[in-house]
């Protein structure tokens, strides 16, 4: 289980502008939640943000990459991109790039589901 690190709490720090951040262990890495949706990824002491086909091309107009691992000898690319350097400097930045991860989530969230009548 990977120990929580200085970047990590920096990082919590940073996104207290988005909402209640919690973070949990996986592979190797955390997980960062912000309100109980999945926004974020730290590996090897690297932020990677949540993106979907709508978020995508500002990422890579950045010239961002795509968070990426090794399984079974494949290389395997989730649509996660590194976060741009100026996030570390400025919590403003931080809550912007932050708020496009949330919105990915919550469409990948879908439609609330409807009470019945």
């Amino acid at each position: 289980m990977p120990q929580r690190s200085e970047f990590l709490e920096f990082v919590i720090g940073q996104m207290a502008g988005l909402g209640q951040i919690k973070a949990r262990a996986m592979f190797g890495g955390h997980g960062l939640y912000c309100n109980g949706l999945f926004i974020a990824i730290i590996a090897d002491e690297q932020l990677y943000f949540k993106a979907d086909a709508r978020s995508q091309p500002r990422f890579e107009a950045c010239g961002l990459q795509r968070f990426q691992y090794q399984a079974r000898g494949k290389t395997v690319q989730l649509m996660y991109y590194a976060a741009p350097t100026e996030v570390y400097d400025d919590a403003q930045a931080m809550t912007e790039w932050g708020q496009l991860a949330l919105a990915a989530a919550v469409r990948a969230r879908g439609p609330a589901p409807r009470k019945p009548h």
